[in-house]
């Protein structure tokens, strides 16, 4: 198990590095669930609307790649790491667009994983889309997967039913983008609303599991695990980001 921990408080751990080293260095079987928010490689110089305004679609370096080729060589070498590391009964979820869903679910089915369900989550108040020449991108898709074919995974049926007023749970989940107070300490330019990961977390492990999220960005993953009395390992590159989840999970 990975050692150098940037932070650790009761049953959170988070370390500073590059996942796709960092993960190699965690046990076998070990993990409970997983959520992925990995790059969409967007970061192409290109133009959005935010809040009404124009501004760059890049994020980071982190979000850089030059090939398709690149892409699906990154995505192999962490989902066969995710796999390892996962329980018989975990599974892991991983969020996307167009820009790289493709290539992590052709990924994830070459390694065996089994693709549970595909999620479509809507936002109601996206971005308008500049060059009027598309449909307004309003959904981001995420996939749920169980380690392999054979996996009896873990999905808590009765509290989702429950939640949707005892009718069984569709996969299009409808909630808009993270609150103001989600963002007070700062924000990351793909973070995710901790209604989102609350689902998540709910439906696919119960209390004292252990959910990894390897690319962490904020810290959202964390902040719900502890919420939901998860134990959490998170692991992110930019140091900025990891001080922002300090903040959130110390709140």
């Amino acid at each position: 198990m990975i050692e150098k921990v940037y932070y650790k408080s009761d049953n959170i751990k988070l370390f500073k590095g590059d996942s796709l080293k960092l993960l190699k260095e965690i046990d076998d079987n070990s993990i409970d669930l997983i959520f992925s928010d990995p790059p969409y490689f967007l970061s192409n110089d290109g133009m959005t609307c935010k809040s009404g305004k124009m501004v760059s679609v890049n994020k980071g370096e982190w979000d850089k790649i030059d090939t398709y080729t690149e892409i699906e060589i990154f995505n192999e070498i962490w989902l066969k790491e995710c796999q390892r590391i996962l329980k018989d009964n975990g599974t892991i979820w991983v969020s996307g667009t167009h820009h790289n869903i493709y290539s992590v679910g052709n990924t994830m089915k070459k390694n065996n994983y089994k693709i549970l369900n595909v999620i479509t989550w809507e936002k109601p108040n996206p971005p308008p889309n500049l060059s009027c020449r598309y449909f307004t991108h309003s959904t981001e898709q995420i996939l749920w997967g169980s380690k392999n074919q054979k996996s009896k995974h873990l999905f808590n049926y009765p509290l989702m039913k429950k939640m949707n007023d005892g009718k069984q749970m569709k996969d299009v989940w409808k909630m808009t983008s993270p609150s103001k107070s989600e963002k007070k300490f700062g924000k990351h330019p793909t973070q995710k609303p901790e209604q989102l990961l609350e689902r998540i977390i709910l439906s696919s492990s119960n209390e004292g599991d252990l959910v990894l999220d390897p690319f962490q960005g904020s810290g959202t993953t964390g902040v719900v695990s502890k919420k939901l009395n998860r134990r959490y390992i998170g692991i992110e590159l930019e140091k900025k980001y990891l001080d922002v989840s300090i903040k959130r999970l110390e709140t």
